[in-house]
């Protein structure tokens, strides 16, 4: 019998640190507390349907309706002025981000070309984690035919841990692929 990601972490990694006395009390464990997907449309400045598309794209992998993301100032070389939609952005909570997770795990990973593991460089120093998907089309739900142009967007792993060392146990135990470091 397979458990989804959320009961997993729930039985076994929070006994897990319970046991190895990375934690005291069961409210001192390490936990996810949102995912934040942001995707930059550099050429959505000028093309409105790129930013269309990607949101349609986001929502379809997510679940959720994203939000878009505007210009903060004008920049002239950029052709781009105030206020006018350059990403979109989606924060998952609850079993919507860990549905996403394991949909990102198990299913859109593997489906990576050549994929050797997720960096371990990518840790933010406060305990938060981002990862960069090279494309939208690993994941199942994306149809190939409605895709306008292929793009990636960022994963954020917002973690209630302190540092990078312990973000790192709680992502690894909850199944995240990081690369193994070289010379090992």
């Amino acid at each position: 019998m397979s458990l989804n990601l959320k009961a997993k972490y729930e039985k076994l990694i929070t006994d897990a640190f319970l046991n190895e006395k990375e934690a005291t009390v069961k409210m001192a464990i390490p936990r996810l507390e949102k995912i934040v997907i942001n995707a930059g449309v550099g050429d959505g400045a000028s093309d409105v349907k790129l930013i269309e598309s990607m949101n349609n794209d986001i929502k379809n992998i997510t679940g959720q309706t994203p939000v878009l993301t505007k210009s903060k100032k004008a920049i002239a070389t950029f052709k781009l002025r105030e206020n006018q939609p350059i990403g979109v952005k989606v924060t998952l909570r609850g079993e919507r981000m860990w549905n996403f997770v394991s949909q990102l795990i198990n299913v859109a990973l593997p489906r990576v070309r050549d994929f050797k593991g997720a960096p371990l460089t990518s840790f933010d120093g406060r305990g938060n984690y981002t990862y960069g998907v090279k494309e939208q089309l690993i994941f199942p739900t994306i149809n190939f035919d409605d895709v306008k142009k292929v793009r990636g967007f960022d994963v954020t792993f917002v973690t209630s841990c302190k540092s990078d060392a312990k973000a790192k146990l709680l992502l690894t135990a909850i199944g995240w692929p990081f690369a193994k470091p070289k010379g090992k």
